[in-house]
């Protein structure tokens, strides 16, 4: 049996992983799933994202319904990301990846190392 390739828009599982997928949009909504956050907290938080591509992340985010931008009424007025009901979801289907992430890093960076020491 053979079969056909399916578009983006209609596999849902591709459509979810090209999202949260990228180099960035996890880590942004991990920092969201613990609360509200302004731009540049985002940013330093997060730390090696550039001011242009945390804009890029967020605005797909926000896109795809997964985060609320909100202008507060400040001067200068200041912009603040908080997760949408539907991005809280799906954090707390990723929170056992993260929970997974971080018992077995030091695991993953054992078998890095031995790799590196036989491919030497």
């Amino acid at each position: 049996m053979s079969r056909s390739p399916v578009p983006n828009q209609q596999c849902p599982i591709r459509d979810v992983l090209d999202r949260i997928g990228d180099a960035w949009s996890l880590l942004v909504m991990f920092e969201l799933s613990i609360g509200p956050c302004r731009f540049n907290a985002l940013r330093r938080v997060i730390g090696t994202i550039s001011q242009r591509m945390l804009a890029v992340t967020l605005r797909h985010l926000e896109r795809d319904g997964l985060v609320d931008r909100t202008v507060l009424p400040l001067s200068p007025p200041q912009v603040e990301y908080t997760l949408t009901p539907l991005g809280a979801s799906l954090m707390a289907r990723l929170e056992p990846l993260r929970d997974w992430a971080v018992e077995s890093q030091p695991h993953v960076h054992a078998a890095r190392a031995a790799y590196d020491a036989r491919a030497a």
